[in-house]
């Protein structure tokens, strides 16, 4: 093929599923789970079905540690071997935190979903690794009335977090964050006197999910070592068929989302 005739294609692949160990605060060996990976490159049209091989080869070698570090030196070995102008790189995957019911005391494991996405355009850039995690938890449904006592009610609200960080941040630390200054965390176990302990919290406690988050914000905002976030909360309101959405972030556009 002529070089007039050149043209630039995305290739790679999607939804690839494969076991990686990611890092934990608590497991110093990393927690094992299984990726769904996506991974798309910018590259001529001269292309060879081949080089998908190179893309599952660079997985494996970087598969016994996934965090920010590896995900850097793992975008440029594509950049590289594929000769690309561009490579995007996603690992989307479940990560367990162990709980402790509130009141029984018993262990219960919560499930929630991580992932880390990368880009690269360039082999003098330095790649930005953004970690994202979805975190469920209770807040106020705004319309209770707090003149009436015990007359609150409580709502589902997803808090769907991004963070680039100058360190590791550990999925363990952003779920204590959330449950912290919610009205309540989520469990995947409650026994009896749990269930009553938090449906009298529920109904005797207001706290909305605007305040939640602004909570939220501020203390990663005063973290230094966070240089973006973005906090989307999603409102499932037993009364309605839809969800709400409110969000803030840290960016040099947006007054006080960070402090000195």
């Amino acid at each position: 093929m002529t070089e007039e005739k050149r043209f630039l294609v995305d290739v790679g692949i999607k939804g690839l599923p494969f076991p990686i160990k990611v890092i934990s605060k608590l497991n110093p060996d990393g927690q094992h789970t299984v990726a769904d990976i996506t991974i798309s490159a910018r590259i001529m049209h001269d292309f060879e079905a081949r080089w998908i091989d190179k893309f599952i080869q660079i997985v494996h070698s970087h598969r016994d540690s996934i965090c920010p570090k590896t995900l850097k030196v793992n975008v440029m070995d594509y950049l590289k071997e594929l000769n690309a102008t561009m490579v995007n790189v996603d690992f989307d995957y479940s990560f367990f935190v162990e709980k402790m019911t509130p009141v029984s005391k018993e262990k219960c494991l919560v499930c929630y979903r991580c992932s880390y996405s990368t880009k690269v355009s360039s082999v003098l850039e330095t790649p930005r690794v953004i970690f994202k995690m979805k975190i469920p938890v209770i807040t106020t449904y705004p319309i209770s009335k707090s003149e009436d006592l015990k007359s609150f009610f409580g709502q589902l609200s997803v808090m769907d977090i991004e963070i680039e960080s100058q360190k590791d941040f550990y999925p363990e630390d952003l779920v204590e964050i959330v449950d912290r200054h919610s009205l309540s965390p989520i469990y995947s176990f409650l026994a009896e006197e749990d269930q009553s302990f938090i449906i009298q919290k529920i109904h005797s406690k207001k706290k909305t999910s605007v305040v939640v988050i602004d909570e939220i914000k501020d203390e990663l905002a005063h973290n230094r070592d966070i240089e973006s976030y973005q906090i989307r909360c999603s409102n499932f309101g037993m009364l309605h068929s839809y969800s709400t959405i409110i969000a803030t972030e840290k960016s040099a556009w947006v007054p006080f989302s960070s402090y000195e």
